[in-house]
């Protein structure tokens, strides 16, 4: 039956003025809302939140964000602009209401249509963000919207809930009332004094206050082992976690065991990969070379239900599907890997993992959902090697950095576990800059800076080439070495070598010039360490964290430049060799020479850690200390004496 548009209004105003969503209505801001200047509970806050709401009905398919900001400053004015994520395929925007009030009680309504941006695409999701800007925002304003959403009724209402935002939240309230028949659990950090209520109509709600605004520190980890959070779940009958992941992971392994399986059409296609005489080790790796040869649409395009039928290619349901087709995603293809190294009689499990760029494995939260990605783990020698098939141009015997240490479902010979894969070293991720620079008398700069790359630094550039064009890959480059090069020095990218060799470094090729250095009197200065001139170095300015660090893989950092300066110029003085240790974690070592009339500075960094308990802080806050002081180094030139004529 088709409703009018009138009676859907109706319905609608009926729903809102449920129990459920009674709260989500815009208030008349109090005196003291009006006047405040500053806020004793958020010493220094550029904004605070008077209060946040979070509604969500199941058997109504319905939804609604509401909020109350008080700006207190110019910075807080960036709260004016409000992005909220919902996925199209599943979600509606149905009404958005919007006023700024200003401390003399003046209203100003929201009246600009709003943005629909796509922030996230990739195969079978799609998340975007309607976004929109309240008007004449001035500091002392008070922000007010409310957004309604509403869900298509194949779908149910799964939320979560993130307690802490960017600023302090006086008050928040949240609820969630499930859909009929569906039995729900959830996993939270909601901080003390904080309970989930669930009342005789199964309505799930949270009444919280004074929320510190969410961490925002160099390096953290993923943000769901950090911010407080409700997240709900289905019920699978399943009363311990222990017990849900064994279940779980009974169930994947009878999945990935029939979809691995190696059919007569994959013994087949491993006899044009390998030979009969090849080792176990030369097979894996030639299987490995193999695979990386198809169309891995996570790097391409996916095609459409369309295109698959007009072409005549079934779903894929197994790996020999991924064969025939020679394409596949990159969870596909990795399973290929899976089912063609056992052809070959090899020992080879899939691993199941949670991509760390984006998570941390939470084990209670009971959904297999959390899951991204598939490696693969071949024993051979009786060695485990971790392999990412998946991962375009990831070198063989190497994991993307965003898995490593990853947690998920391992597949072995006593059925699937829960384990965590190894984390990289500083010798399987290195970045080497060398700059050849020319000085003339006035500190023009021309040269050329040439990166040498390996491991996580390599593939990332290698993996932004495959799904991008030669401009934006130029444009990306330049941005990136811009970062690194003094003030008034610019680069332009030249060329890079090996790009399609993932064995082998990236090589990265860029001209620079610009000028440089600065002039007090008989004087000139120019920095000592080139690449480190205006770096902002992390850990610098916090003398102490209550949260951990994560910097993603260790790294080893070597920089060389070497200055050829004009005849007219002297060395005064050059920076100071260093060799600064923090034991069994990261090292400073800086040398500099002089000869035939150039300068070479040598500095090499490295740091062998990935993530630090906040107990080992004050070393790393110390060993940085002195990285930082050290690279502000000079070198000094003066000035030769003009030889007065007779």
């Amino acid at each position: 039956m088709r409703i009018s548009v009138s009676l859907r209004s109706v319905l609608f105003f009926l729903l809102l003025a449920s129990p459920v969503f009674l709260r989500a209505q815009f208030q008349q801001p109090s005196d003291e809302e009006l006047k405040m200047t500053a806020d004793p509970k958020a010493p220094g806050a550029a904004a605070v939140y008077l209060y946040h709401e979070e509604t969500a009905d199941g058997p109504a398919h319905a939804s609604i964000v509401y909020d109350r900001i008080k700006v207190l400053t110019e910075k807080g004015k960036e709260l004016a602009t409000v992005s909220i994520p919902y996925e199209p395929s599943v979600d509606k925007v149905t009404a958005i209401e919007g006023r700024t009030i200003h401390a003399d009680g003046t209203v100003i309504p929201l009246t600009a249509k709003p943005s629909d941006l796509v922030d996230i695409k990739t195969k079978g999701f799609q998340e975007n963000s309607v976004t929109f800007t309240l008007p004449s925002v001035e500091a002392g304003s008070i922000l007010e919207f409310r957004v309604k959403m509403r869900r298509d009724e194949e779908w149910t209402y799964l939320p979560t809930w993130e307690i802490q935002r960017p600023y302090f939240v006086h008050k928040a309230h949240y609820s969630f009332r499930p859909s009929a028949f569906t039995n729900m659990m959830y996993a939270f950090n909601i901080g003390p004094n904080a309970k989930v209520v669930q009342d005789k109509k199964d309505v799930f709600s949270l009444d919280i206050a004074d929320v510190p605004p969410e961490p925002d520190d160099d390096w953290m980890p993923p943000m769901n082992t950090l911010r407080r959070h409700v997240e709900f779940f289905r019920n699978t009958g399943v009363t311990t976690g222990l017990a849900f992941w064994e279940n779980q992971g009974k169930s994947w392994a009878s999945w990935v065991e029939d979809f691995t399986k190696p059919t007569g059409r994959i013994k087949n296609a491993l006899a044009g990969i390998v030979a009969p005489d090849d080792t176990e080790d030369k097979k894996a790796a030639k299987i490995y070379a193999a695979v990386m040869k198809l169309d891995n649409t996570a790097f391409t395009r996916e095609k459409s239900k369309a295109e698959r039928k007009k072409e005549k290619l079934k779903d894929i349901r197994k790996a020999e599907d991924v064969w025939k087709d020679q394409s596949g995603s990159d969870d596909d293809i990795a399973l290929l890997y899976v089912a063609l190294a056992r052809a070959a009689g090899l020992k080879v499990w899939p691993m199941k993992v949670v991509d760390r760029n984006r998570a941390m494995f939470d084990n209670t939260y009971l959904s297999t959902y959390q899951m991204d990605d598939y490696i693969v783990v071949v024993e051979l020698g009786g060695k485990k090697i971790y392999l990412d098939p998946g991962q375009k141009l990831c070198p063989y015997g190497s994991l993307h950095w965003k898995h490593t240490w990853a947690t998920g479902f391992e597949l072995t010979d006593k059925g699937a576990i829960l384990a965590t894969t190894p984390g990289l070293t500083y010798k399987a991720s290195t970045i080497k800059r060398v700059a050849d620079l020319n000085i003339d008398a006035d500190g023009n700069v021309n040269g050329t800076v040439r990166l040498s790359m390996t491991g996580p630094n390599s593939l990332r550039w290698r993996q932004l080439a495959l799904r991008n064009d030669e401009d934006e890959v130029k444009k990306q480059f330049n941005e990136s070495l811009l970062a690194d090069l003094p003030e008034g020095v610019q680069p332009d990218f030249d060329r890079f070598e090996a790009l399609d060799d993932a064995d082998t470094g990236l090589v990265g090729i860029a001209n620079v010039s610009g000028n440089i250095g600065a002039a007090t009197g008989k004087r000139f200065f120019l920095p000592g360490l080139f690449f480190q001139s205006r770096a902002k170095h992390p850990f610098v300015a916090q003398s102490k964290r209550i949260i951990p660090v994560d910097v993603h893989y260790p790294m080893l950092e070597q920089d060389q430049v070497t200055y050829h300066l004009p005849s007219s110029f002297n060395i005064e003085s050059a920076p100071q060799d260093a060799d600064n240790t923090w034991p069994d974690h990261a090292q400073l070592k800086i040398h500099s020479s002089a000869a035939n009339g150039s300068v070479t500075v040598v500095r090499t960094l490295a740091y062998n850690f990935t993530l630090l308990d906040p107990k080992e802080y004050s070393n790393l806050h110390d060993f940085y200390q002195k990285v930082a002081t050290a690279d502000q180094q000079q070198l000094v030139l003066t000035r030769a004496p003009v030889a007065k004529g007779n």
